[in-house]
């Protein structure tokens, strides 16, 4: 029998290369995003359901959709998330960081509550979080918020969901169209953290989304054998 993975944030970047890397291994990948999934993932094991997931209201009806028909659910990816602008805090207008914390942390609280209320069996779901919840990187502002946030939350439905394990992971680098930003911002002197980025670009440091994928999947049992809860970063496991 087939297994099943649901994944927020399908369409591109690590979204695609986890669904691209479980569907070569014969899973259902079951997708929410925005836009459609690039071309070369549509199949028969692809069922994706377009959603603005900055718009609350509409998940819980559009996952509902998706996952009629589905049981069990080995894999739950919380991938979906925006960066925002790079600059200061106090540049950063109310309106973009209450954005960025509708789709990072409380689309994901409604996605996790609609999830738990169904009848489907989940055995591990994964917030995809970031270094930057806990580095404080100058100029990550609302993103590096909404991650640190999003840590909290994996931990505090740890704790109160004992039949399902929860984990909040950081991916290391990977090269997707948020690079492709990096680039432009203009003040590397003072966003010391940006320069780094530009230098890990085409290097081992920064691998494509499918290879980081397969990274991400290769440490999952060195995941799984933390507490549920726990914060952890795929470049300390050892897959």
């Amino acid at each position: 029998m087939a297994k099943n993975v649901l994944i927020t944030g399908v369409s591109s970047g690590l979204g695609a290369g986890l669904a691209e890397s479980y569907l070569n291994d014969g899973y259902h990948v079951y997708g929410l995003s925005r836009r459609l999934p690039p071309e070369r993932l549509r199949g028969d094991r692809l069922h994706h359901v377009s959603v603005d997931l900055n718009v609350s209201g509409e998940i819980p009806a559009a996952l509902h959709r998706l996952l009629h028909s589905v049981s069990e659910l080995e894999w739950v990816y919380l991938n979906a998330g925006v960066l925002g602008e790079i600059r200061d805090l106090v540049e950063a207008p109310l309106e973009e960081l209450k954005h960025t914390m509708n789709v990072n942390l409380w689309a994901n609280k409604v996605l996790i509550d609609a999830l738990l209320r169904s009848d489907i069996s989940i055995q591990t779901i994964i917030g995809i979080s970031s270094g930057a919840a806990v580095n404080g990187n100058r100029g990550w502002s609302g993103y590096s918020l909404s991650k640190a946030a999003l840590n909290m939350l994996m931990m505090l439905y740890a704790r109160e969901q004992s039949d399902v394990r929860f984990y909040a992971l950081a991916p290391g680098l990977i090269d997707t169209a948020m690079q492709d930003y990096m680039s432009t911002v203009p003040d590397e002197n003072r966003f010391t953290s940006v320069r780094r980025l530009r230098a890990a670009r085409n290097t081992d440091d920064m691998p494509h989304p499918l290879e980081a994928a397969g990274r991400i999947r290769a440490c999952l049992g060195d995941l799984l054998r933390l507490e549920s809860g726990s914060f952890a970063d795929v470049r300390h496991l050892q897959g």
